[in-house]
């Protein structure tokens, strides 16, 4: 069985893209798990107060005129805070992507969703260890089933939480703890969630893209301090530039 100190909530985000910092919310879907074993779903569409493109669309299926009449991500802040709480998240390929657009959207409103000591399980990191593969193929591979409804957020949490739950059934070796499977499921040494800036060997922050790639954020900034308001005004992730600003108050080319 899944050990569990406090609950773990898997989610899983349609968007207006996959840009974190540029692109929206239009869908959340949440499968809460408590240490009992008992389990509440939070599912809800919200307005981007932006136009979808597209190509998005025809990923999800949801449309401007679907999402016209529902409540805008400021407005839902507090509600999905409050389901969340204290949980620990999880969910695929959510490391990379659905986290940090998440807390960036808390930013955005000016809402405090604390992420310190919360636990982050990727299922995917599991999936591309063990076997490398689609959600699709995982589900099919694990549970020996196929999606329906594939790309609305409920089918595809639905389906990350099955396949989550039967790879600690197929691998003896994974260990049952939160802890365990958060080490696991870390692929990265991000120093902000979206992994502009990652630990090198060292452990110094290095940026982690673009010209400075690999140059560390010390050094960057000593030598060209307008890269720090470049990158302020840019359309990066609000926790990215809280992260900046922390750094540079540490000392990283401040005057």
């Amino acid at each position: 069985m899944l050990t569990l100190q406090r609950p773990l909530a898997f989610f899983d985000l349609e968007t207006t893209g996959v840009t974190v910092g540029s692109d929206r919310i239009v869908e959340i879907s949440i499968l809460k798990m408590m240490p009992d074993g008992s389990r509440s779903m939070y599912t809800r569409r919200v307005n981007p107060e932006m136009h979808i493109p597209d190509g998005a669309s025809k990923v999800h299926g949801i449309y401007d005129k679907d999402i016209a009449n529902e409540p805008n991500f400021k407005t839902l802040a507090l509600e999905i805070s409050q389901f969340i709480g204290n949980a620990d998240l999880a969910g695929y390929n959510s490391n990379k992507f659905d986290v940090p657009l998440l807390v960036d959207e808390f930013l955005r409103v000016d809402f405090n969703f604390d992420m310190k000591g919360r636990r982050m399980i990727d299922v995917q990191n599991i999936f591309h260890k063990m076997e490398q593969r689609t959600l699709s193929a995982a589900y099919k591979f694990y549970c020996n089933k196929e999606i329906v409804n594939a790309h609305s957020a409920e089918a595809d949490i639905i389906a990350t939480f099955e396949v989550f739950m039967a790879q600690l059934e197929r691998y003896p070796q994974l260990d049952k703890d939160i802890d365990a499977l958060h080490a696991f499921t870390s692929m990265n040494k991000n120093v902000d969630l979206a992994g502009r800036i990652v630990y090198n060997e060292k452990k110094e922050e290095v940026f982690n893209f673009g010209k400075h790639k690999g140059r560390t954020v010390k050094d960057v900034f000593e030598k060209e301090p307008s890269y720090f308001d470049w990158m302020q005004k840019g359309d990066f992730p609000a926790e990215t530039k809280q992260v900046l600003t922390a750094l540079r108050l540490r000392g990283f080319g401040a005057k």
